[in-house]
């Protein structure tokens, strides 16, 4: 058996007036995810649970099938398993975001999703110029990067009080820095980066070219070392993950899934989405399980535009959707799940717990009577599972007829 996982990061959403009060996934065009609808079952599903903040690095964890509760110790952590970073035990990682702050207000999370060749090279003047011992700053790919700090005292700096830029856009960032008794060694390292960054010759160009510069560092996430049992342990397959971003690939690696490599994707509207497809489907010629998240929906509710929200999605549909569905659509032994890891309103431009919607198909899978695969469609059939791990071990069982 073929289980494929569609993750369209972000895309629930809340009716939008400018779009006669549809959600940029009822107002595209999705003949291939109308399909999957058609022809098997759809519902909603809990990734977020209560005691957690809404969060890519939750929801798809929940999705993998792993439970937050046991296994989640910060974002960092996850981003540092992608770039090989064996955290100690006496270690603790930060995300740290190339930011834009204008007049003391986050004016932009990403510094123009800054392309990651001028990113890693402000990054790595960064790490040059501090110069600690017992600090390591690690470049990632466009804003995301991470710090990694050996300390003493591991757990004052795990309860440092941190706030994600993207939650705080046109906001005073002074109301939101590092707080806690950890927190001072934070924002000195924070205030010598913006020193550094507003000299480089790299933002000099950026804001004669009218860029957003890198202006800052933002530390949040942070996190210690985490343990996953693996992938194959739980479900007894072997697998891929494909994604452009640090966190989900991460992920995956702890997992044991392998990573796949796949060129021109960017974790933006503009990413490779053909491609993700090609080597999904190639991946599956010898493993029997892929996950493949689009960071796109999520990017486009941050920035608060729909229409590109509405973009990625189309081309979701059609560029990877669409090509997999060709692919195994006469299979007699694949299963197929589209759905997202949380929802990311363009109008609140953050993340919200509201179960999202999935739509299931393929073998084993009975129809459920369902028309089309929007949030509402999804509402109707109610609540299906409470949790990632009961929907991963359901998606993957052998006897799936046996029902919810």
């Amino acid at each position: 058996m073929k289980y494929i996982v569609i993750v369209p990061d972000g895309m629930a959403d809340n009716p939008i007036e400018e779009l006669g009060n549809k959600t940029p996934l009822e107002a595209s065009h999705r003949t291939n995810m109308d399909y999957l609808a058609k022809h098997g079952m759809t519902g909603l599903i809990k990734t977020i649970p209560d005691n957690f903040k809404p969060g890519s690095e939750i929801g798809n964890l929940s999705l993998l099938g792993y439970k937050p509760e046991d296994h989640f110790t910060g974002r960092a952590p996850l981003e540092a398993a992608n770039l090989g970073i064996n955290l100690a035990d006496d270690e603790i990682a930060f995300r740290c975001n190339l930011v834009t702050i204008v007049n003391h207000k986050m004016a932009d999370y990403s510094a123009g999703h800054i392309p990651t060749p001028e990113a890693k090279e402000l990054i790595n003047a960064v790490n040059r110029q501090i110069d600690e011992p017992d600090i390591t700053f690690y470049p990632g790919q466009s804003y995301r990067h991470l710090l990694v700090m050996k300390v003493r005292n591991v757990e004052d700096f795990v309860k440092v009080k941190c706030v994600p830029p993207h939650d705080i856009i046109n906001q005073d960032v002074k109301k939101y820095l590092p707080a806690g008794i950890a927190a001072t060694s934070l924002l000195k390292y924070m205030e010598k980066a913006s020193r550094i960054l507003s000299e480089h010759p790299i933002n000099r160009v950026r804001v004669d070219l009218k860029e957003n510069p890198a202006s800052h560092i933002w530390l949040w996430g942070q996190g210690t070392r985490p343990h996953l049992p693996s992938f194959k342990e739980k479900f007894n397959i072997a697998g891929s993950i494909v994604s452009a971003v640090d966190l989900v690939n991460g992920i995956g690696r702890l997992a044991g899934l392998d990573v796949l490599s796949v060129p021109g994707i960017t974790g933006y509207y503009d990413t490779n989405y053909s491609g993700k497809a090609q080597y999904a489907i190639d991946s599956l010629k010898t493993k029997d399980f892929v996950f493949i998240h689009i960071e796109g929906p999520d990017e486009a509710g941050h920035n608060g535009d729909y229409k590109a929200k509405i973009h990625c999605i189309e081309h979701i549909d059609r560029l990877i959707v669409g090509p997999i569905l060709n692919h195994f659509e006469k299979a007699s032994d694949v299963r197929i799940v589209v759905l997202p890891d949380h929802p990311t309103p363009v109008k609140l431009r953050t993340h919200t717990r509201e179960p999202v919607g999935f739509v299931m198909f393929g073998t084993g899978i009975t129809p459920d009577g369902s028309e089309t695969y929007t949030e509402a469609a999804c509402k109707a059939k109610g609540l299906k599972f409470k949790n990632g791990e009961d929907f991963m071990n359901y998606f993957m069982r052998k006897n799936i007829e046996r029902g919810v």
